[in-house]
């Protein structure tokens, strides 16, 4: 039986597997390559048909979904975080296309991840509007509104207190400055009382590396909206990209 391929591109690695969207697992067991130094367009790409070559037998011609660190509008990437400039206006969709032979999806990972838990993980079956955060390098978000992705939503970049909300609360900024849980978790808690009285989300969704640890600081947060844990972990991206390239 054929899976959609997922493969999610990030700063340091590119992974991917194909996925059961039975079950919201991997089919096979994933595949991580090294993010080249110089992540040029080309040469991501070159790394992305290696690890559709790998799996060819388990995906056939079946949906490939990627996830990029970038807000992407149809298909073209307009910004680019731990990946080369180099890809600022470049089509995408267009250039992994071609270099597959088949039709691509291409979202942005914080949007793929938040599908991901929406329909396999800690968001499943919720209605009204779901933010997934994501906490790690810097803070990326999805929004989903009855289980429709509202793309793009960069939640991560609103000034708070003079201050970019990602450079004073993403997990980077706890290890870099040495904070205790209960440090963050303040810094943490001004963010997201920011955005449920922006926005009045009927469920956030926590992920990122830290969140198998979110025991130690969740518990700090006191919010109106129900806050809880991911549940995907990092198979969120692809889990999420590959039904997105299936249901898109």
């Amino acid at each position: 039986m054929h899976h959609p391929l997922g493969i999610d591109i990030g700063g340091s690695g590119i992974k991917g597997a194909p996925v059961d969207l039975a079950t919201g697992q991997f089919a096979k067991d994933r595949l991580r390559c090294d993010t080249p130094r110089r992540s040029s367009p080309e040469a991501v790409a070159d790394i992305v048909a290696r690890i559709a070559a790998h799996f060819a037998d388990d995906t056939g011609d079946s949906p490939i979904g990627v996830t990029l660190p970038a807000v992407v509008t149809n298909g073209v990437v307009r910004t680019a975080a731990n990946i080369d400039p180099a890809w600022i206006g470049t089509d995408a969709r267009d250039l992994l296309s071609h270099k597959l032979g088949r039709p691509v999806t291409v979202v942005n990972d914080a949007d793929a991840a938040g599908v991901g838990e929406l329909h396999f993980g800690a968001a499943r079956d919720a209605s009204g509007l779901v933010l997934m955060s994501t906490l790690g390098t810097g803070i990326g978000s999805a929004l989903l509104f009855d289980g429709v992705l509202v793309p793009n939503s960069e939640l991560g970049h609103l000034e708070i207190d003079g201050h970019e909300a990602e450079h004073r609360a993403a997990s980077s900024v706890k290890d870099d400055e040495g904070l205790s849980w209960q440090q963050w978790a303040e810094r943490l808690q001004r963010y997201y009382s920011h955005v449920e009285d922006l926005l009045w989300p009927d469920l956030i969704v926590v992920g990122g590396g830290v969140s198998k640890k979110a025991d130690k600081f969740l518990p700090f947060l006191h919010l109106r909206t129900p806050i809880v844990a991911a549940q995907l972990r990092n198979s969120a991206g692809i889990i999420g990209v590959a039904w997105l390239a299936s249901n898109g």
